[in-house]
């Protein structure tokens, strides 16, 4: 096995999931805006992962840190190299990014291997490969996803510093191109010419609204309903299928539809249903009367007051018998929408001719993701209205003629494409918030349009919204341009990649290089049949520049390796189908795998796997199995959370974690086989130190359980077989299951680091938690560990009244509390402290109270700190005590921050110290 690289020692995992959650909240330039695509793995954690597979972590180097406390300065200053490169601010940051790529260098030769990613998706890995400096080769089966990788890591390198051509912008001399910035101006520039043109040709089929005071204004959206005819005999009215009437929620700017039945004898029913907005909240909907549309059960007719089934209402729509009706128009504002009722004009102009040429492909056969073909929208086109059938062909259609003006302009072939490319991209955008399956979201804090895929499905909804691609606000065409630009603008294309249309079995082997991959996980997501959405789009707009990518008429599906149980004969054929494709792979990858780096892999954590006791994730055992029966050697496995922290779920279903990223390393043919007691023995040997390892990394309490199954994953897959009693090879279960017994057992043998008042302490909260108990038994157990209750309750750890103990709990600690004038102080009562001053103070004043803690000759070892919070955390968990758990966590993921603090606090003189009288204990006392 080669040298040791961090990822397989210690990571600072903390900072990586803090930053992979902030980044969700990131919209401007972050490449996810490029184009949607599901599940993708955060930036950040790609960065991170790519760094430490690669750098060597400084135990490979004893000649250069030959003590453990050099080995953990080098390790912390690395560590600092990564929380600064995970930081999106960061991104672009030269200087940074040099030294990086510097540490790659030494760790490599000089000569790092290519990053391979055959599972390649959303392109986050190929792309922080390209940002680190390294070789990036991408590839999916899937052909939206490699149009997404060849637009961010393939074309932007091709025209990097190139100045755009457009008229106008090609003259210009006021500033220097860097990176992909005048590809992005070409971009923007094409882009608007395409709005305009667009709005020349159809722009009279977006009339401008009339507002009461007779002024105009450029409408935002057209709100439809869908219909069908009430069944009732004495009704028979076309019937409005409505999930909500709200429109707006806004205090003092509230706005909803009034349906009433009027008299009209153009309907068969001799009566319609018009629509009117209201303003007033005492007439509002109320949660009883909100909508026809009752949950599960089907609709109500607001004529008669009839019950229409489901059923019936999927029977109307399979008939080609469902309709749509307008019930409002919204209007741009001053600092508001208007609502408007539907006007004659409006609903005309809205029912254009459908226009020839539409994508008229058959969605495929998913009930679980595709609800619509149940309502009889058996095809792409009839998720559209013509009108917006007709703006989304327009603009494909524009997008060749953007190739051409390029030319004309005096860009090369290979320059038009690549224009093209992007704004063929603006269009496919477009149509997740242009489709009749977009909504309007009347929330006061985002009230607009909801796109089509605000779930990983395509649902069935009743009422939605037309956006106006022609206005300034939701779901416009010129936001869909400027999402593009903005993400461009933001690229540093660096070194070589390319991206491929492959199964990924096929691009194993070879040169390609070391493989980092997210691979799919059973049947999470159905990609080529949620991906049709979008790739029928981008056929129609770029087939002429990407004739053998878009050749077929929908996504390649035969070869997916997902466990869609309606394409392999049920949910069993669907799971051996993906198991046995998953196995296939990574045997595959272990013949050409090189022994001198780990390749690593994301594993979505799917939450809901357990077996019949809730107990273990029977997916994570089968995953597990797979690489070791594969021939690889797990070397790590790290818990990534791409959610914000703040609820507090038990660890032991590793709720906060989204994903886990594993290294493994091919494991030598010769390996050697052991019994039970060998692999036991292994594992306490070499835990303890792993696990010291992982908390220098700053590791939250939370997360250790799942990282710490890495090193012990290490010990049992580096074996052949691990032969039990019985003659039996030991399964996966059985190791995860002895792993976790040794970290207990490890974990406990550390409490004998600890003071003797922190470890009655421990032992006490593990019985009572912050309750109070008889004070016998705590004088029991504080005499087995040296101690006394009198000397704790004067100490401030608990307080001892009328025959019962009690542990002070943080919050009830004194405020004045002055660290430097305390007898004594034990880990306990600094943890405690600090958790309080955190909690009502924040980071910095908990960091200049450490400052003070450590200046005193008794200080307490920061180290042990952490290690009781994580010990405390574990014992939280263990008793169901979530606020504990919480605060602990907190804590201890809170440390680099308050340790920062700490060292900036300025010192007082050591002389303080010791006008402190710590006088002699009594006899009592001891």
């Amino acid at each position: 096995m080669g040298k040791p690289k961090l990822i397989e020692v210690a990571l600072p995992l903390e900072a990586i999931n803090k930053e992979s959650a902030r980044e969700k909240s990131i919209r401007h330039g972050h490449p996810s805006t490029l184009h949607l695509w599901w599940a993708r793995r955060p930036l950040a954690a790609a960065r991170a992962v790519l760094f430490a597979q690669l750098v060597d972590d400084p135990s490979a180097h004893p000649d250069k840190f030959p003590t453990e406390e050099l080995q953990r300065k080098e390790r912390d200053r690395l560590h600092g190299i990564i929380e600064r490169l995970v930081k999106w601010k960061n991104v672009r940051d030269e200087k940074l990014l040099a030294e990086a790529r510097e540490e790659i260098m030494s760790s490599t030769g000089g000569n790092p291997p290519p990053i391979l990613d055959p599972f390649a998706g959303g392109g986050t890995i190929p792309l922080e490969a390209q940002r680190l400096g390294l070789e990036a080769h991408a590839s999916d089966l899937n052909p939206v996803a490699v149009l997404i990788n060849k637009a961010l890591i393939e074309i932007p390198p091709k025209f990097r510093d190139q100045p755009p051509v457009s008229p106008g912008l090609a003259e210009s001399q006021i500033r220097e191109w860097k990176g992909a910035e005048g590809l992005a101006a070409d971009v923007r520039a094409y882009g608007e010419w395409m709005r305009d043109e667009a709005e020349k040709r159809i722009g009279h089929l977006y009339p401008k609204a009339t507002l009461p005071d007779g002024s105009e204004a450029m409408v935002i959206a057209w709100i439809w309903a869908r219909t069908v005819t009430c069944p009732n005999p004495a009704c028979g009215i076309e019937m409005p299928l409505v999930r909500s009437w709200w429109l707006g929620k806004k205090k003092g700017k509230e706005a909803y539809v009034v349906p009433t039945v009027v008299p009209d004898t153009s309907h068969p029913s001799g009566k319609r249903v018009k629509f009117e907005i209201g303003h007033d909240t005492a007439g509002a909907p109320t949660n009883n009367q909100d909508g026809t549309m009752s949950g599960r059960h089907g609709a109500v007719c607001v004529a008669c007051d009839g019950v229409v089934s489901k059923d019936t209402i999927k029977a109307e729509g399979i008939a080609g018998r469902m309709g749509a009706v307008l019930m409002s128009i919204v209007a741009e504002g001053r600092r508001r929408r208007n609502y408007l009722p539907p006007t004659p004009e409006h609903e005309e102009e809205a029912r254009t001719q459908r226009p020839e040429n539409v994508p008229d492909q058959e969605l495929g056969y998913d009930p679980r993701n595709l609800w619509t073909p149940l309502y009889g929208l058996t095809r792409f086109s009839g998720l559209f209205t013509n009108r917006q059938l007709l703006v989304l062909t327009t603009l494909s259609d524009l997008v060749a003629e953007v190739r051409d003006r390029v030319l004309e302009d005096g860009g090369t072939p290979a320059y038009g494409d690549a224009v093209a490319t992007y704004l063929g991209f603006a269009v496919s955008r477009l149509s997740d918030y242009g489709s009749s399956i977009s909504t309007w979201m009347p929330d006061p804090k985002n009230e607009g349009v909801r796109n089509t895929f605000a779930r990983q499905a395509i649902p069935m909804v009743w009422d939605f919204a037309e956006v106006n691609p022609f206005s300034e606000s939701s779901g416009n065409f010129s936001f869909m341009v400027r999402g593009v630009v903005r993400v461009l603008d933001a690229l540093e294309p660096v070194g070589s990649a390319s991206a491929h249309q492959a199964d990924a079995a096929s691009k194993i082997g070879g040169k390609e290089g070391l493989i980092s991959t997210d691979p799919p996980y059973y049947d999470n997501i159905g990609y080529s049949d949620l991906s049709d959405y979008f790739y029928i789009w981008l056929r129609r707009a770029l087939r002429s520049v990407y004739p053998d990518l878009l050749a077929t008429m929908l996504v390649p599906k035969s070869e997916e390796l997902v466990a869609n149980p309606y394409r392999h004969g049920g949910k069993d054929g669907a799971k051996e189908f993906f198991e046995g494709g998953f196995r296939s792979f990574f045997a595959k990858a272990r013949k050409s795998a090189r022994s001198d780096f780990p390749i690593t892999v994301y594993y979505a954590f799917k939450q809901s796997e357990s077996d019949d006791g809730g107990e273990v994730s029977t997916g994570w055992e089968t995953l597990l199995d797979g690489m070791i029966q594969s021939g690889w050697e797990i070397t790590s496995t790290w818990p990534n959370r791409s959610e914000r922290s703040g609820r507090m779920i038990s660890v032991g279903a590793n709720a906060l974690a989204s994903a886990i990223v594993l290294s493994l390393r091919p494991r030598p043919e010769t390996a050697p086989i052991t019994d039970r007691r060998g692999f036991i023995g292994a594992l306490e040997d070499e835990l303890p130190d792993a696990l010291r390892k992982l908390r220098q990394g700053r590791i939250s309490p939370v997360d250790l359980p799942q990282a710490a199954i890495g090193p012990g994953m290490a010990v049992f897959s580096r074996y052949a077989k691990v032969i039990e009693p019985d003659g039996k090879n030991m399964t996966v279960r059985s190791a995860l299951a002895r792993i976790n017994e040794i970290l207990d057992q490890v974990v406990s043998e550390q409490e004998g680091d600890f003071d003797a008042g922190t470890r009655f302490a421990l032992a006490w909260y593990r019985q009572h938690g912050y309750e109070a108990g008889k004070f016998g038994d705590a004088d029991n157990l504080a005499r087995a560990r040296n101690t006394s209750v009198a000397v704790m309750d004067r100490e401030g750890i608990l307080i001892s009244r009328a025959g019962k103990v009690q542990l002070i709990h943080p919050a009830d600690l004194p405020a004045d509390y002055n660290v430097l004038s305390d007898r004594h102080v034990g880990t306990w009562e600094v943890l405690h402290h600090l958790i309080r001053i955190l909690e009502s103070d924040g980071v910095t004043p908990a960091g200049v109270f450490l400052s003070a803690a450590q200046s005193r000759d008794d200080a307490a070892d920061p180290d042990l700190i952490t290690e009781l919070g994580h010990l405390l955390f574990r014992i939280a968990e263990d008793t169901k005590r979530p606020k504990d758990a919480l605060a602990f966590n907190t804590l201890v993921t809170s440390w680099p921050e308050i340790l920062e603090a700490a060292r900036s606090e300025p010192k007082e003189p050591t002389a303080v110290q010791s006008a402190i009288d710590f006088s002699e204990e009594t006899d009592e006392e001891t």
